[in-house]
């Protein structure tokens, strides 16, 4: 890991008390939509921003459909309701906007849910090696690393090039449990700052390879 990461990393500070405990698989699925959320900015008519209240605005905007398509199955896994409304802009460049809301009588569970989650998965993966950890909870981890990195994958900013695979992000906890995340599935991640982002990349080959097969992403998704 670069050192200028390192520096990053120690200065990662829980600024929440530690939630209730989820179960595996409901963790894995929160988890998840919490880093795809935390890949976008927030829409445009929403005032959040990354820290308590991330998600208590119930909206998402995705400029990929596998991203919205994915937060949609999660949280019908999650018993969460949302709506997806899609939006077609451009002239000579046509794109697409897919945004994705929660009805507002459900997005105090909603927030909840997230909020416990990500703090959850992000001390699972942060909290270095855990002495005399079962088999489940080394297996969990693993795929909470997965999930960090499907979800960066999906909806992060791609930055690709001959050498490496990377992701821009706005995110310096997400950024940070990417980089652990890697090291989890047994590959090295670099994380360096850059102009109001943070890039994590790992290297193209084995490494590359590693990570999209362990975030198992769809073949349309993946370059």
């Amino acid at each position: 890991m670069a050192p200028e990461s390192t520096t990053l990393l120690d200065r990662l500070r829980p600024s929440s008390p530690a939630p209730a405990p989820m179960d595996w698989p409901t963790l894995a699925d929160a988890f998840e939509v919490a880093c795809l959320v935390r890949c976008t900015p927030p829409p445009a008519t929403d005032t959040r921003r990354l820290g308590s209240e991330t998600y208590r605005g119930g909206t998402a905007e995705f400029n990929g459909e596998h991203a919205a398509h994915r937060m949609r199955q999660l949280l019908g896994r999650l018993g969460v309701p949302v709506e997806h409304e899609l939006a077609t802009g451009g002239l000579r460049r046509r794109y697409e906007l897919h945004r994705l809301w929660v009805p507002r009588e459900h997005r105090p569970a909603y927030g909840a849910l997230l909020e416990s989650g990500w703090w959850q998965g992000r001390r699972e993966l942060l909290g270095g090696p855990v002495p005399g950890a079962s088999r489940t909870r080394r297996m969990w981890r693993s795929r909470l690393a997965a999930a960090a990195w499907r979800a960066a994958l999906l909806a992060g900013g791609r930055h690709v090039r001959r050498h490496c695979l990377g992701v821009r992000l706005a995110d310096r906890d997400l950024a940070a449990v990417l980089v652990r995340g890697a090291a989890l599935l047994e590959v090295p991640a670099t994380l360096r700052p850059g102009a109001g982002c943070f890039l994590v990349s790992v290297a193209n080959g084995p490494h590359r390879m590693r990570i999209v097969d362990s975030a198992a992403l769809p073949s349309v998704a993946a370059c």
